[in-house]
């Protein structure tokens, strides 16, 4: 931890650099990605402060807009309604520990409430094979299952219909650095 605190406590001492961000946000991206720590969307993009309006959730799970109201759907009304978001990037990874307990079919119940956010968060089963580590194939079909999902709210389909937010689907892989993106054309992941 002292590492951490270390270099917060260097972080504070340029408050010139940082002084335009007390003006407002105007991100172009909202990026959805898994809550792992080997996952962050800054040092994937090179994003600067005020460029990414991040949502983590265990899984990337983006959750059924008609369940009702939760902290992510208000995120991504929020981010597409609000700040005019024009892209919404939905970025899995390999490795993924919420896949992977899906796939291989994982006793969550020491866990009950990871149990139940994947249990409603998913709503559908989860393909892929167990016996790979990095449920490649799993987590690529999670993410256009979360683009889908995405398609489904109102704010997001006004504005795919007009033009004025697009959708993408990245998959990182951990061991590597590599980052694919869902080309709808092929139906395939490519390298960016």
């Amino acid at each position: 931890m002292q590492p951490l605190i270390d270099n917060a406590r260097r972080f504070g001492q340029r408050p010139e650099e940082f002084a335009r961000l007390a003006e407002g946000q105007s991100p172009q991206v909202l990026f959805i990605t898994c809550s792992d720590s080997r996952v962050v969307p800054a040092l994937i993009t090179g994003a600067r402060p005020g460029e990414l309006f991040e949502l983590r959730t265990a899984g990337n799970f983006v959750p059924d807009p008609a369940g009702g109201p939760c902290g992510e759907s208000a995120t991504i009304e929020y981010a597409v309604e609000v700040l005019g978001v024009q892209d919404v990037v939905v970025c899995g990874h390999s490795h993924c520990g919420a896949v992977g307990a899906l796939v291989r079919g994982d006793d969550l119940t020491a866990v009950p409430a990871v149990r139940d956010w994947l249990a409603h968060a998913a709503g559908h089963p989860v393909g892929g094979d167990p016996a790979d580590p990095a449920v490649a194939d799993a987590v690529r079909l999670h993410v256009l299952t979360q683009l889908e999902r995405l398609r489904s709210y109102p704010c997001v389909q006004r504005r795919l219909a007009d033009g004025r937010v697009r959708l993408h689907g990245w998959y990182y892989e951990v061991h590597t650095g590599r980052v694919c993106a869902h080309r709808p054309g092929t139906d395939a992941f490519e390298t960016l």
